[in-house]
């Protein structure tokens, strides 16, 4: 593209927007103005990346996992207002899970599960290493450490004796 750009010059004007390959965009000024308009798209801050990828619910607890160091862009800690292009590499931790994906397209809106799971794609070690830290949590775990519901009335007597005692 061009520094210096006008709506004559374009040869894509049409008579009430300007088409940029597969988007239309309305202009109501000539100029630069349209063409800030469609560089900002090509970039997407983190915070609303993840969002838009679901892996927070809102964009504020994204912001703060950025500014809290629990995402990691390309290897280096990295600040909220920081732009994601397709190609880089995240490591997300949220709490016990942590995930190494690749991002795939840009989105800044938040839409269904299936579209946000197209925005990235998990590296294979990844998958592996929640897996495996899936069932070693599984196996620590165990049945009998879990209680049977709420203590019924003969156990709550024997509790009772039991804290009475002294």
């Amino acid at each position: 593209m061009q520094d210096e750009f006008t709506l004559d010059q374009n040869p894509l004007c049409l008579k009430h927007g300007v088409k940029y390959g597969k988007l239309f965009f309305w202009f109501a000024f000539a100029g630069e103005l349209w063409l800030k308009k469609i560089m900002a798209e090509e970039k997407v801050r983190i915070d609303k990346w993840l969002w838009a990828a679901r892996f927070y619910k809102t964009r504020s607890l994204a912001a703060k996992a950025v500014s809290g160091g629990h995402v990691h862009l390309n290897g280096s800690r990295i600040k909220a207002a920081r732009s994601v292009q397709p190609g880089d590499s995240l490591v997300v931790r949220r709490g016990e899970l942590e995930f190494t994906v690749i991002v795939l397209k840009l989105s800044g809106k938040r839409g269904p599960a299936t579209v946000a799971r197209t925005l990235y794609e998990e590296t294979p070690e990844s998958i592996a290493a929640r897996e495996a830290g899936r069932e070693e949590r599984r196996l620590i775990r165990s049945p009998a450490s879990r209680p049977q519901g709420r203590p019924d009335k003969r156990d709550r007597r024997k509790i009772r004796k039991f804290l009475r005692k002294d």
